[in-house]
């Protein structure tokens, strides 16, 4: 009787696992030397650090609703990741703090100066979308403020059409502890709605946008490409414009961007911004370098000037990168 129970149960769980759906595990470990900082937050003394990272994903598909979710493991814990469910052109997703249609950026005065870094962080926690003929719907909101952002989109042929309602009246609420706990206080956002328009003709590409705030922002750029070459030209409501030019041949990419006519705001002058960027991989060797005028002052990859190189070899990846603060950081990466 017992080995009829035993082998019951065991037909019983197999049964159950065959009809959980589609199960994979991914995860890296990393070795790291050096000291990298973040947006205006400086790095700290040169060191090693390791991390361990295991991803548990499930995909549920058996019939007319579609469910996925993710359990990830590091060195700090567990946490639960992003779940969505879907069905027909209906999509809802959860990722508390993930969703980035809702954005602020850290102020030094209300955040701890132990993580404040000056950059955005998303606060939004879970988003509705809808998608079909052409249509598209997504709904995007924050559970402890309400704040929210809805946009809309039409696609016609060449045209495409798009408006966005953008309310962060309370910004992230989460609060910030003594010593970097987890969370937020950034204070408020934008409140604004946006409408763009695209439209492509031959090599030609015409993009229009705007806002209704009292002091309204507006951007226009008409883009040319030529086989391997696109150039952009664009202006904003600051009357600053732009140049770029982007070119990929093979193995390297380069791009290069200079503001002309930048505006006097608060009786300074802003400084005109000069961009480059370079990137050439050949097998498993990867470089690429960044300089940005208006990141000066900045640190770790939103530093002025980012140099790295990468070389893979199997499922171990040697990289290493610098910044014109001073700052290295070599690794070794080792991903299954």
């Amino acid at each position: 009787m017992k080995k009829v129970l035993l082998t019951t149960t065991a037909m019983a769980f197999a049964a159950s696992v065959a009809s959980a759906g589609d199960m994979s595990m991914s995860g890296a470990i990393k070795l790291t030397y050096g000291a990298f900082g973040t947006g205006e937050l400086k790095a700290g003394a040169d060191d090693f650090a390791s991390e361990a990272d295991l991803d548990i994903a499930a995909t549920s598909a058996g019939g007319n609703i579609t469910m996925s979710g993710t359990l990830e493991l590091d060195e700090s814990g567990s946490a639960a990741g992003p779940v969505s469910i879907s069905t027909g052109t209906l999509t809802f997703a959860y990722d508390k703090n993930e969703m980035d249609a809702l954005t602020v950026t850290s102020a030094k005065a209300t955040s701890d100066a132990a993580v404040w870094d000056g950059e955005g962080d998303s606060y939004g926690d879970y988003t509705v979308s809808f998608a079909a003929g052409g249509i598209g719907v997504t709904y995007t909101k924050d559970q402890e403020s309400s704040d929210n952002a809805m946009g809309v989109t039409y696609t016609a042929g060449a045209l495409s059409l798009s408006m966005t309602a953008l309310d962060e009246t309370t910004g992230a609420v989460d609060t910030k502890t003594a010593g970097g706990g987890v969370g937020h206080d950034y204070g408020k956002g934008d409140v604004k709605t946006t409408i763009g328009a695209t439209y492509v003709t031959g090599p030609y590409t015409i993009a229009l946008s705007g806002d209704d705030q009292t002091d309204q922002d507006w951007d226009a750029s008409i883009a040319m490409a030529s086989g391997d070459t696109t150039i952009t030209l664009a202006a904003d409501e600051t009357e600053m414009m732009s140049v770029g030019i982007a070119y990929t041949n093979g193995a390297m990419t380069v791009s290069a961007r200079q503001e002309f006519n930048n505006p006097v705001v608060a009786g300074v002058q802003v400084e005109d911004e000069t961009e480059i960027s370079l990137s050439y991989t050949d097998g498993a060797l990867t470089f690429g370098a960044t300089s940005d005028s208006g990141q000066s002052g900045h640190y770790g990859d939103e530093a002025e000037t980012v140099i790295s190189a990468a070389y893979v070899d199997g499922d171990v990846t040697l990289a290493a990168k610098g910044t014109d603060q001073d700052e290295m950081e070599v690794s070794v990466t080792f991903a299954f």
